[in-house]
């Protein structure tokens, strides 16, 4: 009996080809890009929070 078992090969996801093909200046701009766009999101979350005053699962994140 193997220690490992060989794991099964799966479809490649536009995801994966990006991060498997794209250039360090590429990746670099969509990491900054989304990161900016996720500060913002959380930023907006906490205004939120701070003009209802509510807090935990009360708010809507989306």
């Amino acid at each position: 009996m193997p220690l490992f078992s060989k794991s099964k090969t799966v479809e490649s996801t536009a995801f994966s080809e990006f991060i498997r093909n794209a250039s360090s200046r590429e990746k670099k701009r969509v990491y900054s890009a989304v990161l900016k766009k996720a500060t913002e999101r959380q930023f907006s979350v906490i205004r939120k929070v701070g003009k209802t005053g509510k807090t935990g699962s009360e708010n809507n994140y989306s």
